[in-house]
């Protein structure tokens, strides 16, 4: 959704707030579509800070279905947003750097989507867990090893050590 900041830049002194909805049902990330359960609206806050500049003040709370990375149980995951930006007219000299940090202004348009998505995209869990002591999933049998134990031989012999074993294989009698 875009916002005209043109009375912001303009009026000094000036404070208007907004209020929207989120409109979007998922969420895409690393090829992966995630539905997002749960979503407050997205409060926003636009202030003069001097001529040409405006500060926006944001936030936005999401709930998105994941599943757990160790043992795939269906896990909700909230994300809560507070952002701040310092925003300034296209009028306005800036420094190729100052442009390439607020590329979401179009002219005096504010894309609120796009600074929504890039704060989601900087809050996503590396690694989503059901727990922290989630034991994960047995690579013999694939049962969830957190109902309890499978029974399978989960010893791993070391690596390092394979060439000694067939050593003491190549010599068993027969």
């Amino acid at each position: 959704m875009l916002y005209n900041l043109t009375d912001v830049f303009t009026s000094p002194d000036i404070t208007t707030e907004q209020v929207m909805d989120f409109t979007r049902d998922e969420y895409e990330c690393d090829g992966q579509s995630y539905e997002i359960v749960k979503k407050e609206p997205v409060h926003l806050v636009f202030s003069n800070i001097g001529k040409g500049k405006a500060k926006v003040n944001g936030h936005c709370a999401f709930s998105f279905a994941m599943q757990c990375d160790r043992c795939l149980k269906d896990v909700t995951t909230e994300i809560e947003l507070d952002f701040e930006y310092e925003v300034k007219s296209p009028e306005t000299e800036m420094t190729e750097e100052e442009k390439e940090e607020q590329s979401f202004m179009k002219g005096y348009q504010f894309d609120a989507d796009e600074v929504i998505n890039n704060e989601i995209l900087m809050k996503w869990p590396m690694k989503v867990l059901c727990s922290d002591d989630c034991k994960g999933i047995c690579p013999v049998c694939g049962n969830n090893l957190n109902d309890g134990d499978c029974g399978c031989d989960s010893f791993v012999p070391d690596p390092r050590l394979a060439k000694i074993k067939d050593i003491f294989n190549a010599n068993k009698e027969v």
